[in-house]
């Protein structure tokens, strides 16, 4: 029995999920969260094999869980679920620590597949994808600047585009407004831009944002 926990901030679609887990006899949903932090909690008090994680949450971002679950849940694998597209996102979160990437489009099958697979041990990515990695390899390309940012200047990034200030940015993070100012010039520096407007462009060009 492959058990399941399962983190997104959509309660329709934490259903969906569970109904699709429900036709499988060898898979079942130990417990359910809306947030981070209480996805947390409950992977502390819910013994899980897979971890089905949102990678845009409310509070702390996906990514920020992933490293805290990888810390203090290192045998629990960690399938991240995301409407974002793949080649832009798998990558980070596979070097972050994840098991594997599906998006939310993807075919239920697909899913159960990925499930399956990352909890035998092993890694999961589309075949799409695993053809674009395989290419990439061979071609050695330079990827996109925004690849070479740190996961934090990443989260700037997004909330960046979608409008917020500088201070609304600060408050959630938890940090100082001065210090999300340096984060921003590193960032525009990085990605060889002037202007909140062309980070904007930017994030909506290369899909950094739903």
């Amino acid at each position: 029995m492959i058990r399941v926990f399962i983190a997104d901030d959509h309660s329709l679609f934490r259903t969906g999920l569970q109904q699709i887990l429900a036709r499988h006899p060898d898979l079942c949903v130990v417990g359910e969260a809306g947030t981070g932090a209480d996805a947390l909690r409950g992977i502390r008090e819910a013994e899980c094999d897979v971890l089905l994680l949102d990678i845009t949450m409310p509070g702390r971002g996906g990514l920020d869980i992933l490293k805290d679950v990888r810390r203090e849940s290192p045998d629990v694998a960690i399938l991240i679920l995301s409407m974002h597209p793949e080649d832009q996102f798998a990558i980070r979160v596979l070097k972050a620590g994840a098991s594997g990437y599906v998006s939310k489009e993807s075919a239920a099958d697909e899913l159960i597949a990925a499930i399956r697979k990352v909890a035998s041990g092993g890694r999961y990515v589309s075949a799409a994808l695993a053809e674009k990695l395989a290419f990439a390899i061979g071609r050695n390309p330079e990827f996109p600047p925004h690849h070479m940012l740190s996961e934090r200047e990443f989260q700037v990034v997004q909330m960046l585009a979608t409008g917020m200030k500088l201070i609304e940015i600060a408050d959630m993070l938890n940090l100082s407004e001065k210090t999300i100012t340096t984060y921003r010039a590193r960032i525009l520096e990085k990605l060889h831009l002037h202007t909140n407007a062309e980070l904007v462009h930017y994030a909506i060009d290369h899909k950094l944002i739903e």
